[in-house]
């Protein structure tokens, strides 16, 4: 088959990946390509994708750094902008004759636009429901040709599905072959995600602390005011290590190392791409039951999910967990995600 994949714009397609929806495209497409499939992968400039043909659209992603998701409510303007970048993709896009177009991207204009591409469309939702999103499904869903929507986990299918009809769930599939497991590891604590509000990396060192534990951070800035107010501040606290997003081989291979993950989740989380590698690594987390947080890791099992928000709760959660076994933190998710796609090269 001939498939056009259309990844989010607002950041390049390439490691290490803003967050599990660009880490998701690029799996899909490198596990596509080796499935024998034609797969042209539409990104913003600078992406890069292992074995798989990326077509440059020329988006620079800040031109629509407006327009990026937050939890809180806030931002996601510039449709203009959004509009313009989505009308090239798609220009390009019907030239192609594709059998499948599959589209990742969390803008109206993704879906609205696309609603005219000659060939059957299926929108992927990565992020909690959103009402411009929600209105543009609304508006395609009754057309002639209506998409095929997808979510990533029941829990997020459970939100759309107060606003739309959901068809799938397409959720990722974790690279268990190429992930390293360590049954034994060190005392410490680790932390994965970008640097803004809804992770929760200041409430990671927090329970990191409570529970006195050494913690490494990884993650970079994508809400620079979150960063300065409440990462800079903990930067220099003792047993703190804040590091910049790195690779996923490199990240699970520092994941392998940690005795404990902590996943402390300040929205409805879609599906938890760090939970899930972290139990492939072998490693226990704390999580708060937030989302999909609870159909990724077991409870008591591979790892702890205590309630939204309590520091305490989690910090003792964190100073329990090495009583869980690693081996039963691998063997879940060889059992829940097997993957055939070949593992991202390092940077």
């Amino acid at each position: 088959m001939r498939l056009a994949l259309v990844a989010p714009l607002v950041a390049p397609i390439r490691e290490p990946h803003v967050g599990g929806s660009q880490a998701f495209v690029a799996d899909l497409a490198r596990g596509l390509v080796h499935r024998g499939h034609a797969v042209h992968l539409y990104a913003a400039s600078g992406s890069r994708v292992a074995d798989v043909d990326v077509v440059d659209t020329g988006v620079d992603h800040r031109t629509l750094d407006a327009t990026l998701y937050r939890a809180d409510g806030l931002g996601r303007g510039d449709s203009a902008a959004a509009a313009s970048a989505f009308g090239a993709v798609y220009a390009a896009i019907g030239e192609g004759r594709y059998d499948v177009v599959h589209n990742h991207a969390f803008d109206a204009p993704a879906i609205t636009i696309a609603e005219g591409a000659a060939a059957p469309i299926v929108h992927t939702l990565h992020l909690p429901p959103e009402p411009r999103v929600a209105a543009a499904l609304a508006q395609v869903r009754h057309g002639e040709t209506p998409p095929t929507v997808a979510c990533v986990s029941e829990s997020q299918a459970l939100a759309w599905r107060a606003h739309v009809s959901v068809d799938e769930l397409l959720a990722p599939y974790i690279p268990t072959h190429s992930i390293p497991f360590t049954a034994s590891a060190p005392r410490g604590a680790l932390f994965a995600g970008r640097l803004s509000p809804e992770k929760g990396a200041a409430e990671a060192i927090d329970i990191a602390r409570a529970a006195d534990l050494p913690i490494a951070v990884f993650g970079d800035v994508y809400d620079a005011r979150y960063a300065r107010e409440h990462i800079d501040p903990r930067r220099s606290l003792p047993g703190v290590t804040i590091n910049g997003g790195v690779a996923r081989p490199v990240l699970w291979q520092e994941m392998a190392r940690a005795s404990v993950v902590l996943c402390p989740a300040q929205w409805e989380e879609p599906f938890g791409m760090v939970a899930a590698e972290a139990q492939a690594c072998g490693t226990p987390v704390v999580a708060f039951a937030r989302g999909a947080l609870a159909e990724i890791v077991l409870d008591g099992v591979t790892g702890l999910l205590v309630a939204p928000d309590d520091i305490d709760a989690a910090a003792k959660a964190a100073s329990k967990s090495a009583s869980l076994a690693r081996a039963d933190c691998r063997q879940h998710m060889e059992w829940r995600a097997p993957c055939v796609a070949p593992a991202p090269a390092a940077a």
